[in-house]
């Protein structure tokens, strides 16, 4: 596995990282046993770089992650974290609380349920409006000097807060939707990474599994998708039709749907990293295949004809979720 590093400051970190929300309940139940064997795998074929988030199944996750990891070499992976979302008993989500206190008390439940003495990428899920984010990245240095994380990340956060970050304390990583038909981040974002030496450790790289060229209608419970404006009515309907347009460019390359989409990502630049949400052993196997995929300059055009940049319909999340994002302010 060929490896790269997170920004100027980060880690060495595996070319391609693997997201683990989807082990805990978020795309409907998942095997527990096959999830593991999944992380187990991915460690196996050189994936370093592994991503939670201690919302995720209410701490499920990061339990699941410990499991995955006992008897392993814990300093071959790179942990990183996203903490600060506030959920209750239904799942429901909250709000975000970004006080000092709050952080400190996040990162020992973190510490406790990962079974380890440091975490090694650590970032805000949101940001907040009533924390100014100077203030939340000085928490975080704080806990960078008491060994308890040793690098600094955020997520979905727009280029003026990157910079405002970035000027108190070195930060590794961005991490953010990033995909064919998620394509913001081209505007603004991924210049200012670029200028300041910050990585994007992109996720969603096939929209949540929309342009994989695997996707059904789903019925599980506990499937947030379903309430996502991407995957409902007349949006969906012509969002598939984009797929279609991809999976002919794949059969020609012979190549999936998914590693023509992970391929794209990849061939963005060095300075970003995508995050492969594979729940199972075979899903894994076939996105690890993108890394032995090449996209010539006809291939990225005949891309650029089937998907143009504004292309899909519907945001990607909810209303009340894009009100939270400050990368789309």
């Amino acid at each position: 596995m060929e490896n790269t590093t997170l920004g100027t400051t980060g880690p060495s970190v595996s070319r391609l990282g693997l997201g683990l929300m989807g082990m805990s309940g978020m795309y409907g139940p998942a095997d527990r046993a096959e999830s593991i064997a999944t992380v187990h795998a991915a460690l196996d074929r050189g994936v370093t770089l592994l991503d939670t988030g201690d919302f995720y199944g209410m701490g499920h996750n990061e339990m699941l992650l410990q499991e995955a990891l006992r008897g392993r070499d814990r300093d071959r992976a790179v942990i990183s974290v996203k903490f600060g979302a506030l959920r209750d008993a239904d799942g429901g989500f909250l709000g975000v609380d970004l006080r000092p206190a709050a952080i400190k008390n996040f990162v020992a439940y973190s510490l406790q349920r990962l079974g380890t003495d440091h975490i090694d990428v650590y970032r805000p899920a949101r940001i907040s409006p009533e924390i100014p984010i100077e203030d939340v990245v000085g928490t975080l240095a704080e806990l960078v000097d008491k060994g308890w994380i040793r690098h600094i990340g955020l997520s979905e956060v727009g280029a003026d807060t990157l910079r405002r970050a970035h000027a108190v304390h070195p930060i590794t990583d961005v991490q953010i939707e990033y995909s064919l038909i998620s394509r913001g981040i081209e505007q603004d974002i991924l210049p200012a990474a670029n200028e300041l030496g910050v990585a994007v450790t992109a996720y969603g790289v096939l929209s949540r599994g929309l342009i994989s060229g695997h996707w059904k209608p789903q019925a599980a419970d506990g499937d947030f998708r379903a309430h996502l404006p991407r995957f409902s009515g007349d949006a969906l309907d012509h969002n598939l039709a984009l797929v279609e347009a991809l999976r002919a460019i794949a059969a020609d390359k012979r190549v999936t749907v998914a590693q023509l989409a992970i391929a794209w990502v990849l061939g963005r630049g060095d300075g970003l990293v995508p995050l492969i949400g594979a729940r199972r052993r075979d899903r894994l196997d076939e996105a690890l295949g993108a890394l032995d995929v090449t996209l010539t300059p006809a291939d990225l055009a005949a891309i650029e004809a089937a998907v143009p940049a504004d292309a899909a319909r519907g945001e990607r999340y909810d209303p009340a979720q894009m009100a939270m994002l400050d990368s789309e302010r």
